[in-house]
């Protein structure tokens, strides 16, 4: 049948009626494939070249400070007779007479201290120490200004006003000056503690490390604080935190379940960022001899050693210092790069 040429039918063809086919379907998808949160974070740090190098400059780090002492032929805290002020790569008489004997000796790969002992272990074991004390320092202030600010926001209204007021006071609070105070506080139930059954970790550690744990406790995690509770804030109107209360859910478990979960990802960039920073607290402390507890070594108390001899040795002071730098840096890119990848303010 002829359509009319002045009609506004619409000329209809069957074949357009057909289902499509999935070759069509594919073809008008337009959106790309749903990834998680984690997948994407990870995918953004991956692409992160900086912050890879950096990721493999701190396992490169923590394999030289904890496997390789395991396989060194010399102790920390071992003295050899002869061996005082050795450069890199050099032997002393004794073993330079063994090797002439037939005997392999390893040799002493940054040099000896004045007291004889090998610098390459000192070193290890410096960067070992401050590695720990950092992560151990890093987890108390995750733990205490997590659960601090979180509460604090929560609830909100007075209990908020007194505990930021408290954080307030804290922060006016001089830090060296309440560790050395603690130091002389704690020397005496510190040396009857370590006597005690199960406690003889205490004299290896020394009562100066305890207390720059128990300052970190007490001061360094007001910062920490503050940016939980600027989070939760944000996060408690929410909708699914509006439906767990009505549900009944109590109030910790809104907390750990619903809020701190969903700042996980600001979280682990701030605790990142906070490694660096109680690295170089404990290494500036120990430089100044508050630190850890003599034979055992920090790479503050490596170079406040070896500054008096600067101008003869000066390799004992740059070893240490490149390595604090080293270890500060990469976590710092480390941190830039994991809050490049998880803060979605940033995604393009």
């Amino acid at each position: 049948m002829k359509q009319n040429p002045i009609s506004f039918q619409l000329k209809l063809n069957p074949e357009d009626f057909l289902p499509a086919t999935e070759e069509e379907k594919q073809s008008q998808v337009v959106m790309r494939e749903s990834i998680s949160f984690w997948k994407d974070g990870m995918r953004r740090l991956v692409r992160n070249k900086v912050a890879m190098v950096s990721i493999v400059v701190i396992i490169v780090v923590m394999l030289f400070s904890f496997v390789v002492p395991a396989f060194y032929p010399y102790s920390y805290k071992e003295q050899m007779k002869g061996a005082n002020n050795l450069a890199p790569m050099e032997y002393s008489e004794e073993e330079q007479a063994r090797i002439e004997a037939g005997e392999k000796v390893f040799p002493h790969i940054f040099g000896t201290d004045k007291m004889g002992r090998d610098y390459a272990i000192r070193v290890m074991m410096g960067s070992r120490i401050s590695l720990v004390v950092g992560l151990i320092a890093t987890g108390i202030i995750l733990i205490i200004g997590s659960a601090y600010g979180s509460i604090a926001a929560f609830f909100g209204g007075r209990v908020d006003l007194i505990m930021m007021r408290i954080v307030d006071i804290i922060y006016t609070v001089p830090d060296i000056l309440l560790i050395v105070l603690l130091s002389f506080a704690l020397n005496a139930p510190l040396e009857n503690l370590k006597n005690a059954p199960g406690f003889a970790w205490v004299g290896v550690v020394g009562k100066n490390l305890i207390s720059i744990f128990i300052v970190f406790a007490l001061l360094y995690w007001v910062g920490m604080a503050r940016m939980v509770r600027s989070q939760v804030l944000m996060l408690k109107e929410s909708e699914y935190v509006t439906a767990a209360r009505a549900l009944g859910v109590g109030n910790g478990k809104i907390i750990k379940k619903h809020l701190l979960t969903n700042c996980i990802g600001t979280l682990i960039v701030t605790t990142t960022l906070q490694i660096p920073s109680s690295i170089f607290t404990e290494s500036f402390l120990s430089f100044l001899g508050m630190g850890v507890a003599v034979p055992l070594p920090s790479l503050g108390s490596l170079a406040s050693d070896a500054i008096n001899g600067m101008n003869t040795y000066p390799y004992l002071l740059f070893i240490p210092a490149l390595l604090i730098s080293l270890i500060i840096l990469s976590f710092n890119l480390l941190g830039d790069g994991l809050r490049d990848a998880f803060d979605p303010k940033l995604k393009n």
